[in-house]
């Protein structure tokens, strides 16, 4: 699904992002990503996403070999991903419909298709009444799910979340973990990253933790409930 090998990224400002960075991370798994601001997590993302390129060592995503991809089929690798970001981006002038249903336009999806599948999906995440509401008249927590919605819309293999819980409050945060968590039971890997420690040990999960651009710690985390 995802691996690196001995990836570094060095940026023109000779700022090295990540180090000889080495991890696997197979389909179907819930991975966190943690760090401190500055540590690499942002441009681990980016080198997935293809937005970045290493400057050595080799990445591999859903079978795809990113150095070696042309630009051509950048949009293809993107299409097996869906991306939940922290301030949501959604269309203020389009309804909770219309901004899931955008992303099903995006790669040419039939309006029966659309139809279909979109309430599905905004029944998933809870939202099926707030379908003709607009961005401005949702909380933060409803935000993040539409966000989450439109991520989910297309049946991408993976969910890449970055820091989802960021502009939400405690509660939500927990509730859009729980919801993340019920994706990746149906077999969608997820990967998370974040700096809320307090939210990733209350999962048990695996958890990727990344200092200085260099992997310190590989482990699978014990929930605090558990250790209580």
């Amino acid at each position: 699904m995802i691996e690196f090998r001995n990836v570094s990224k060095v940026y023109p400002t000779g700022t090295h992002a990540l180090n000889k960075a080495s991890l696997t991370i197979d389909k179907g798994e819930f991975v966190f990503i943690v760090g401190s601001s500055g540590a690499g997590k942002s441009t681990f993302l980016k080198l997935i996403m293809r937005e970045e390129i290493p400057t050595s060592g080799t990445i591999i995503v859903n079978g795809m070999q990113l150095d070696k991809l042309r630009h051509r089929q950048v949009p293809m690798l993107r299409r097996t991903m869906g991306i939940v970001f922290q301030d949501f981006r959604l269309i203020d002038k389009m309804t909770v419909y219309d901004n899931v249903a955008f992303a099903m336009r995006a790669i040419g999806a039939s309006t029966k298709a659309i139809k279909k599948r979109v309430p599905y999906i905004l029944e998933l995440v809870g939202l099926e009444a707030k379908a003709q509401s607009y961005p401005s008249e949702l909380s933060g927590g409803e935000q993040q799910r539409v966000g989450l919605a439109r991520a989910l819309v297309n049946n991408p293999k993976m969910i890449i979340a970055d820091e989802p819980t960021g502009n939400i409050d405690p509660e939500m945060s927990f509730e859009i973990m729980e919801l993340l968590s019920e994706i990746n039971k149906r077999g969608t890997t997820i990967l998370i990253v974040t700096h809320e420690h307090e939210l990733v040990e209350s999962f048990g999960r695996r958890v990727i933790t990344i200092d200085k651009g260099v992997v310190v710690s590989d482990t699978v985390n014990v929930p605090a409930v558990a250790q209580s």
